[in-house]
């Protein structure tokens, strides 16, 4: 073979090589941002549920404490509920908007920010609307109660000051691990992801964008 030819077919073979990496780079592309993409539809889904749950609360809590303005219990629970019903449906929606705006057709590292942002959202949602049912689900009880009739005297029962201690014993002890542990709990760790977390979907994502920039950096 002259060397000519020999020199265009290397050419020829180089050419079809690269490509071959490119189809490959851009089907590893396509199919891990697929698979990123549907690792939030659960995270989604949940805070659908907890906006729905938040116009619950809302309801529960306007129904006690608009029929209860004379029994002092009854009242501040029912303004408790609605208020943390509010606070539920803001958390619920800025998770929402900030997972709707994740664009996976952008680059690598700016879908890896959308996601950090995402995943502190998420931890602060946790923080104020899921830390605090320790405590929650006390006004809860009492806002049903208050549907029905009850005596503008009533005592507040002693369970009810337990619970209240029990549970703000239960919320600090929750937030003081939440804050020492932030670092790690925002963290994209090398080893198994914990399914009970809530935040799993956002960081198989982010492991799987990871993996899609050390192919492309590669």
């Amino acid at each position: 073979m002259e060397p000519d030819d020999l020199k265009a077919a290397w050419q020829s073979l180089e050419t079809r090589m690269a490509r071959s990496d490119a189809v490959q780079r851009a089907l590893l592309r396509e199919t891990r941002l697929l698979r990123a993409k549907g690792q939030l539809r659960p995270l989604k889904i949940g805070h659908w549920v907890q906006a729905a749950l938040g116009i619950a609360l809302i309801v529960l809590g306007v129904a006690c404490w608009t029929r209860n303005t004379d029994v002092a219990g009854l009242l501040v629970a029912g303004i408790a509920v609605h208020a943390f019903g509010v606070l539920t449906i803001l958390g619920a929606t800025a998770t929402l908007v900030l997972a709707g705006r994740v664009d996976y057709a952008a680059p690598v590292l700016q879908i890896q920010r959308q996601l950090a942002a995402l995943l502190r959202v998420y931890a602060l949602n946790a923080g104020l609307c899921g830390a605090p049912w320790w405590i929650m689900w006390l006004p809860v009880v009492v806002a049903f109660a208050g549907l029905g009739d009850a005596p503008a005297a009533a005592a507040t029962p002693a369970w009810i000051v337990w619970s209240l201690v029990i549970g703000g014993v239960g919320l600090a002890a929750t937030w003081l691990y939440a804050w020492r542990n932030r670092a790690r709990l925002l963290a994209r760790t090398d080893g198994p992801i914990n399914c009970a977390d809530g935040a799993d979907g956002i960081r198989r994502s982010q492991r799987l964008l990871d993996e899609i920039a050390a192919f492309e950096a590669g």
